[in-house]
């Protein structure tokens, strides 16, 4: 109950991979005849004693594909239980941005909370969905991107498809191979987000309409 709350009141959305992962456990039954209590179950009772000889068990014997395999054998023994629960996700989201701004880059931070409430206030539609190394942030897809690239920098990822580079717009090479985030802005201090970086963003956002 604790645990849900304090998710309640989190300023990130909830990462649109865990309404994958909530849907791949509700089709498991129809497509490998087990519910996952029942493969988690079969796992801890049955299946070798190491992980990877468990991964190796299920593709083998019930011919699991090896994300399955993966993912159930981490369920098994109790790992990235966030991956399909919105209150275990949000909570760990706030660990993952607590874990890149400390440290090293502590310094970063007063950056990344200026670009977190620049990005979430150009829209209501957006939501921000952290990752253990980014920040993505999402209208209908990514649209842009908050990276603590070094101990002094922050790469602020744009989506903007086949567009080419001006300013202090770099293309990333993301464009060639099919990337969402194809050009970033590199910032090292607060008062480098100006209005360059406000154009890029909303026109980020706009192309994701």
């Amino acid at each position: 109950m604790a645990r849900a709350k304090a998710a309640s009141k989190s300023i990130y959305g909830v990462h649109p991979g865990v309404a994958m992962v909530m849907k791949w456990i509700e089709d498991l039954p129809a497509k490998t005849g087990k519910s996952l209590e029942e493969w988690i179950k079969l796992i801890k009772k049955q299946g070798p004693k190491s992980t990877e000889e468990r991964r190796d068990w299920l593709k083998k014997e019930y011919g699991l594909g090896t994300n399955s395999a993966w993912w159930l054998v981490d369920r098994a023994e109790g790992k990235n239980t966030e991956d399909a629960d919105p209150d275990a996700y949000l909570e760990a989201a706030e660990g993952y941005v607590e874990e890149m701004f400390t440290g090293p880059k502590q310094s970063l931070r007063p950056i990344y909370d200026r670009l977190l409430k620049l990005g979430l206030g150009i829209g209501k539609d957006v939501k921000a969905c952290p990752c253990k190394t980014i920040i993505p942030l999402y209208r209908k897809h990514v649209f842009a991107q908050i990276k603590p690239a070094t101990r002094t920098r922050i790469d602020f990822g744009f989506a903007l498809g086949g567009m080419k580079g001006a300013g202090r717009l770099i293309e990333t090479g993301g464009f060639a191979k099919k990337d969402r985030i194809t050009h970033r802005i590199a910032i090292t201090s607060v008062d480098e987000i100006d209005d360059e970086v406000k154009k890029w963003l909303k026109t980020a956002y706009d192309l994701d309409a």
